[in-house]
C-alpha cells in the first residue's frame, strides 16, 4: 500500500522526516541527534529512534520455517543427567509435560552427561517412542561414539531409516573453540566428520553436522560475529563433504545451525532471519540454490544471560529469549531451566521450561503466523544490516583461512574478546542494565537452592591446541563480590556495611540515598542510613555509632553546598576509611576532595571498580582486578 492510497484525510499535510526532524531539534536544544538518541549494537550497528516506509528493505520472507509440529516450533528439553535411571524419569516426565523432542548431553572432555555407550543410552530412553520423538546430542568430541550407540538403539528398536528423527551434531570446529583442544588435527576432524556426514546420508530426518554459533556467543561476540561464525564453520564443513562425495545439495540437509537466543528480543528476531538470508546466499555460491531452504536451524536460550543471584529473573529472560527464537523462525528451541546457573534442574525448573514455549505457543499463539517480523520497516532493517556485516566479518575470516585457521592464530578469540570487554564495560557503568543484579538487587538471600552440576570431564590436549574460547555470564562480575560478601557474613555474621549520611529534610536526600542503597547491593553491600541530619556534627556522632568504616554522603546539590565540606572532615575525623558522596556536583568537586571525600558515586560510573575499593577500604577480600 502506497502513501496515496491511505488518504485518510487529505486536508493535512503529509508527515515527512523532515518535519519530524525538525521537531526533534528544538527538544534537543543543540544536542547531538546521533549521540543522544540512537543506540548502538555490540556490533556497532546503529539503531534509529524511528524506522519509516523508505528504511523498508525489499525482501522475501527470511525464516523459511519447517517446523514438524502446526501451529509451533519443536520443543526440545535439554537433559543433562548422568544417572541414566533419573534422567529417564526426568526424560518421560517432560515428554508428557509437552516437549517433543529430546537434547542428551553426553559426557565429553570439558563437560559431565550421559556416557555414550548404547546400554546407559538405552535406559534413559526406555518408554519412549523413538519412531516419534527426535533425538539430538551435544557430545562434542564423542559425538560419533555416541552417534553409533543411539543407531543401535534405532536398529534394535526396529526403527528404519527413514523413521529415524534427530540431529547428531557433530561439531569438531565448535568442540575445538569451546575447550581448545581436538584429538586430531583440526582440517582431519572435519575431513572425518565429513565422512560420517556421508554415511548417514541415507537417514533422511537426521542431521549430522552442526555449525553452531552458540560457543562464540557464550564467550562474549556480538549477533554480527557469531553469524559470521556460524557462516564460516557451514562453509568449511560444506567444502570437507563436497571433498567426501557429498554434493551440496545434498550436504546442506545433512548440516544443522544453531545460535543463541537471549534478551534482546528484536536482535534475537533479526539475527535468526539473518542466518537464513545468509545460508541462502552461500547455498546460491554453490550452485545449490533452494537446498538451503529447508535447514534445520536450533536456537537455544543464551547462558550468558542467565544469572546465579535472583534466579527467578531468569524466567522473564528465557521468555523473552523463547519469544525471539520463535518470531526469528526457528524450527527447534531449547529453553535453559531458570536454575540452570546455579546446578541441577530439578522438576520445577524443568516444568517451566517446557510451559515457557506452551504458554506462548498456545496461549500467545506465537507459532500459528508465518514470518509475523516480515514487513515491519526496523526489523528488516536491522536484518539487511545484520546480514551485510555477518557476511563482511565471514569473509575477513575467509580471508585469515577459514575459522579452523582464524581459531588457531587467536584472530576468533581477540576479535571477541574486544566484544565482550566492551559489553562488560557498559554493563558496569550502567548503561546496560542487569535486573535483579546491577538493578533493582535483592541483598536478602532469594531461597534457591539446588543441587551442583556433577564435575566436568577433564580437557586433554590433542592433536590442535588453540586458546579455547571462555564463557563469559554477563552477571559474574557482581556475582563474585556477592560471594565475598557472603563470605564475610559466614565468618563475622554481619554483611559488609556503608554508613549513608543522608543531610537535609528527606524529601532532599531520599532520591539519592534510594538509589545508593541499591548500587551498593549490586555489590552485596548493605546500606545503614541516619535520620534526617542537619549538621556536620550530628552526622560525626551517628557515624560513630553505627559501627560502620566507611561512609557515603547523601543529598541535593545544594545541600552540599551548605553541608557537604564540613561532614566529610568530621566524618574523616571520626575514622571514616573511605568517604563517598552520592552525586556528582562538578563546581563543588575539588572542594570537597580538598574536606576528604574519597569518590563520587553517579550514574554512569563504573560501578565494580567502585564497589571493588568500598571492599578494600573495609579490609575484605574480593577476586577483582582493578
Amino acid at each position: 500500500m502506497s502513501q496515496s492510497d491511505l488518504g485518510l484525510i487529505p486536508e493535512f499535510e503529509p508527515a515527512t522526516r523532515e518535519a519530524w526532524l525538525g521537531l526533534v531539534a528544538k527538544v534537543l536544544k543543540g544536542a547531538d541527534f546521533d549521540k543522544r538518541l540512537v543506540s548502538r549494537t555490540a556490533d556497532g550497528l546503529g539503531v534509529q529512534p524511528l524506522y519509516a516506509r523508505s528504511d523498508r528493505v525489499e525482501a522475501a520472507s527470511a525464516t523459511g520455517r519447517t517446523a514438524f509440529f502446526p501451529g509451533g516450533w519443536d520443543i526440545r528439553q535439554r537433559h543433562a543427567e548422568p544417572d541414566p535411571k533419573a534422567a529417564n524419569a526426568a526424560i518421560l516426565e517432560d515428554l508428557e509435560g509437552g516437549a517433543t523432542s529430546l537434547l542428551l548431553q553426553i559426557m565429553a572432555p570439558g563437560q559431565a552427561g550421559l556416557s555414550y555407550t548404547a546400554e546407559p543410552l538405552s535406559v534413559a530412553l526406555e518408554g519412549v517412542f523413538l519412531d516419534g520423538c527426535a533425538v539430538a546430542l551435544d557430545a562434542r568430541e564423542n559425538t560419533m561414539d555416541a552417534a553409533g550407540s543411539l543407531i543401535e538403539i534405532w536398529r534394535e528398536r526396529g526403527i528404519g531409516e527413514n523413521q529415524r528423527r534427530g540431529a547428531f551434531n557433530c561439531d569438531p570446529l565448535g568442540a575445538l573453540a569451546r575447550t581448545g583442544t581436538l584429538y586430531y588435527p583440526a582440517q582431519r576432524s572435519c575431513e572425518i566428520a565429513a565422512k560420517f556426514a556421508y554415511d548417514c546420508r541415507t537417514m533422511t530426518n537426521v542431521t549430522a553436522l552442526l555449525a553452531d554459533g552458540r560457543p562464540y556467543h557464550e564467550a562474549g561476540a556480538g549477533e554480527a560475529q557469531e553469524l559470521a561464525a556460524m557462516l564460516a564453520t557451514l562453509v568449511t564443513y560444506l567444502r570437507a563433504c563436497e571433498s567426501a562425495g557429498l554434493r551440496p545439495r545434498t550436504a546442506f540437509a545433512k548440516i544443522g545451525l544453531a545460535l543463541a537466543a537471549d534478551a534482546d528480543l528484536f536482535l534475537t528476531i533479526a539475527k535468526l532471519r539473518a542466518a537464513r538470508k545468509l545460508t541462502a546466499r552461500v547455498a546460491e555460491a554453490c550452485g545449490a540454490t533452494h537446498a538451503a531452504d529447508r535447514m534445520h536451524l536450533w536456537a537455544a536460550t543464551s547462558e550468558r544471560m542467565m544469572a546465579r543471584r535472583d534466579p527467578w529473573v531468569n524466567m522473564l529472560r528465557t521468555t523473552i529469549a523463547c519469544a525471539g527464537g520463535a518470531l526469528g523462525g526457528a524450527d527447534a528451541v531449547t529453553v535453559l531451566p531458570f536454575t540452570w546457573a546455579l546446578g541441577k534442574p530439578d522438576a520445577f525448573a524443568r516444568r517451566i521450561a517446557r510451559n515457557t514455549h506452551l504458554v506462548l505457543q498456545e496461549e500467545s499463539s506465537l507459532g500459528r503466523v508465518f514470518d509475523p517480523a516480515h514487513g515491519a520497516w526496523f526489523i528488516e532493517k536491522i536484518t539487511d544490516e545484520l546480514a551485510q556485516k555477518s557476511w563482511a566479518l565471514f569473509q575477513d575470516i575467509e580471508a585469515k583461512g577459514g575459522i579452523g585457521t582464524a581459531l588457531e592464530s587467536g584472530f576468533m578469540q581477540g576479535e571477541i574478546a574486544r566484544t565482550a570487554e566492551a559489553r562488560e564495560r557498559t554493563i558496569a557503568t550502567g548503561h546496560q542494565e542487569l535486573t535483579g543484579i546491577s538493578a533493582f538487587p535483592r541483598l536478602a538471600d532469594d531461597g534457591v537452592k539446588v543441587a551442583p552440576h556433577p564435575p566436568a570431564k577433564p580437557v586433554v590436549k590433542g592433536g590442535t591446541s588453540v586458546a579455547p574460547l571462555t564463557m563469559r555470564r554477563l552477571a559474574e562480575p557482581f556475582e563474585q563480590l556477592r560471594d565475598a560478601a557472603d563470605a564475610h557474613l559466614a565468618s563475622t555474621g554481619k554483611r559488609p556495611q556503608v554508613f549513608l549520611a543522608c543531610l537535609g529534610d528527606s524529601a532532599a536526600y531520599s532520591s539519592r540515598a534510594t538509589w545508593t542503597r541499591n548500587f551498593l547491593a549490586a555489590g552485596g553491600i548493605e546500606a545503614i542510613a541516619s535520620d534526617s541530619l542537619h549538621n556536620s556534627a550530628d552526622a560525626g556522632k551517628a557515624f560513630a555509632a553505627s559501627g560502620a568504616s566507611v561512609a557515603c554522603i547523601c543529598s541535593t546539590d545544594a545541600v552540599y553546598a551548605e553541608l557537604a565540606v564540613a561532614t566529610a572532615g568530621v566524618l574523616k575525623a571520626a575514622g571514616a576509611r573511605q568517604v563517598l558522596l552520592a552525586g556528582r556536583p562538578k563546581p563543588q568537586e575539588a572542594g570537597l576532595e580538598a574536606a576528604g571525600v574519597d569518590a563520587f558515586i553517579s550514574a554512569g560510573g563504573n560501578a565494580l571498580t567502585t564497589l571493588a575499593r568500598i571492599y578494600d577500604a573495609l579490609g575484605i577480600r574480593h577476586p577483582l582486578r582493578l
